[in-house]
């Protein structure tokens, strides 16, 4: 019996190793329905909005898609800087002074400021801030997260090939 049962195991195992598909993937296919967007907002966080903004798409975006916020920090040599948030502010003790920060829906980002005094913050970081919403289909995101700096604006829009003259901006 036991020879029996070995024979059948090693019959099996023979079949079941020879039952392989090569699959040839695609070369050069371009994806034209999955598109990274950015949209331009500008706001001001006061006590009336308790230093918050709710910030509408003008789309509902995919679940799977990944959302980046960047806040226009200073202007140098004629080129803008863009922050990621969460941005922190500290004073120099090093204790927190506030912060941006967001978070989003299919349909919409919060963004708002933390911290102590908000009232007392700089009108230069509160009003008339110019925010981007960078939407990158997770498709993307998932293949190149680990070679771009999201940190970096510059590096994310040059990444997904994304055309500066198309963002949108939204009043």
């Amino acid at each position: 019996m036991k020879k029996i049962t070995l024979l059948l195991a090693f019959i099996g195992m023979i079949s079941l190793n020879s039952c392989t598909v090569n699959e040839e993937q695609p070369i050069n296919v371009q994806d034209n329905d999955t598109i990274s967007e950015v949209w331009e907002y500008t706001r001001s966080f006061t006590p009336s909005n308790n230093f918050s903004n709710l910030i509408i798409f003008p789309r509902p975006i995919f679940t799977s898609d990944m959302v980046l916020v960047y806040r226009l920090s200073g202007v140098d040599n004629g080129v803008d800087i863009w922050k990621l948030l969460p941005e922190t502010y500290y004073f120099n003790d090093g204790t927190l002074d506030f912060r941006y920060d967001f978070d989003f829906t299919r349909f919409d980002a919060s963004i708002f400021m933390d911290g102590f005094d908000l009232g007392g913050v700089s009108p230069n970081f509160r009003i008339n801030q110019v925010l981007r919403v960078v939407v990158i289909p997770g498709f993307f995101g998932n293949r190149t997260t680990n070679n771009t700096n999201f940190n970096n604006y510059n590096a994310v829009i040059k990444a997904y090939k994304i055309d500066e003259t198309k963002i949108i901006k939204i009043k």
